[in-house]
């Protein structure tokens, strides 16, 4: 029933809103974590582990919503609307995501250090030594970047699925949320057991990530040849095929130099002359487009659900 399909993104769009997250203790994805975390540990064959918990726990945990889905339209399809909007709002975030860069942005000024600590939460990086211009420039990446990952990745899976099934929708959201959720965990080289999280997020994120490059870029109404040829080139120098997207697109809309040190510089102006970190003022402004870009994800997954 594409009403229902429809209602759950609003639900999840309002509480998103409302609420941001639902409490920790019983938040579905800190459960996942929580419960895949005893797997970092030292396996004889810390590949195949990875591969099966790549496999299975996505899966389980695309099953349990999905079946609670299922569950509750058998009392009513408005009830599975409801249930569905719930799984929808546990699997995507947007306020929350806002909040904390807007918190590392404005710590940044008054208090680095602080910065430093809160920006732990945003990007998988080592802030010990890094300035407030490096601060926010990590800050502003990781808005950009989590938009793919946090909301249109979710959000596209529920929407494609809705018009066959309102709990196959649930499970698709909630399963690309596991995928993500593993990634973030043990998609790094130190850990032994992470190349199939890692490998399986990048196939899953390859287009939420270059539809977020696309939702940053129409958000401002920027449409131009040079302007989409700029973010092709720049989207290449991170070494995550999905990433560059999104943060190179954010580059040129803002613009500013975003920069890993060491991994990556993300410079919008074609002559290289512009070497300018981002400034406050341009990270809030980063945090104004990705809501923009936000809300539309929202509005575009109830445009598809619906039909």
């Amino acid at each position: 029933m594409p009403l229902t399909a429809a209602l759950a993104v609003v639900l999840a769009a309002g509480l998103d809103v409302a609420v941001a997250e639902p409490p920790a203790r019983v938040h579905p994805v800190a459960l996942l974590g929580r419960l895949v975390s005893h797997a970092d540990r030292t396996w004889s064959h810390p590949r195949l582990v990875g591969i099966a918990l790549a496999v299975t726990a996505p899966l389980g945990f695309a099953g349990v919503a999905g079946g609670v889905v299922a569950a509750a339209e058998t009392l009513s399809p408005w009830v599975g609307a409801l249930f569905a909007g719930l799984v929808l709002f546990a699997a995507t975030s947007l306020r929350m995501l806002l909040d904390a860069v807007r918190d590392v942005t404005q710590a940044a000024e008054t208090d680095l250090d602080a910065a430093r600590t809160e920006l732990r939460a945003l990007a998988g990086r080592d802030a010990s030594a890094l300035d407030a211009a490096h601060v926010r420039s990590a800050a502003v990446e990781s808005v950009a970047e989590n938009l793919a990952d946090g909301l249109v990745a979710p959000l596209f899976a529920f929407a494609v699925c809705a018009p066959f099934s309102l709990a196959l929708a649930a499970a698709a959201a909630a399963w690309v949320k596991g995928v993500n959720t593993l990634d973030s965990m043990f998609g790094y080289r130190s850990k032994p057991i992470g190349w199939a999280p890692a490998r399986l997020d990048d196939v899953v994120m390859w287009l939420p990530a270059r539809l977020a490059g696309v939702l940053l870029a129409v958000s401002v109404a920027e449409f131009s040849l040079p302007f989409s040829s700029r973010v092709r080139t720049l989207a290449r120098r991170p070494p995550s095929p999905n990433s560059g997207w999104p943060m190179a697109t954010m580059a040129a809309v803002l613009p500013a130099r975003l920069v890993k040190p060491g991994v990556y510089d993300l410079d919008p102006a074609s002559d290289t002359a512009n070497t300018r970190l981002p400034t406050t003022a341009d990270a809030m402004q980063a945090i104004r487009v990705t809501n923009r870009a936000g809300l539309l994800a929202f509005a575009l997954a109830g445009v598809i659900a619906w039909f």
